[in-house]
């Protein structure tokens, strides 16, 4: 069963979070980083893009496949016609016709 497009960006914005908000907190118990939190923050954020980049390629791709799909479907759904759209052009194409006739 397919997810859903916000199940895609749910996880992947909740592992997104856990790869920044781990590494920060267990710096944050170290006492070295008391004082310095801006630093522990530096680093959890560069842990936290590597991790992402190495470990979070799939739960990416759905959601980017997911927001993909739903564009393709809005767009799809633009480009249909109606059926007063469609008699309209029928009308032109033989009032069109009529005139060069």
């Amino acid at each position: 069963m397919k997810n859903s497009p916000a199940v895609a960006f749910a996880v992947f914005t909740v592992l997104r979070l856990a790869a920044f908000l781990v590494p920060f907190a267990l710096m944050m118990l170290l006492p070295a980083f008391h004082d310095l939190w801006w630093l522990a923050a530096v680093f959890a954020a560069l842990i936290g893009l590597s991790v992402s980049v190495l470990f979070l390629r799939r739960p990416l791709a759905d959601a980017t496949l997911a927001l993909a799909n739903r564009r393709a479907a809005r767009d799809a759904a633009r480009s249909t016609k109606t059926e007063r759209e469609l008699e309209d052009e029928l009308e032109d194409a033989a009032n069109d016709e009529a005139q060069r006739g």
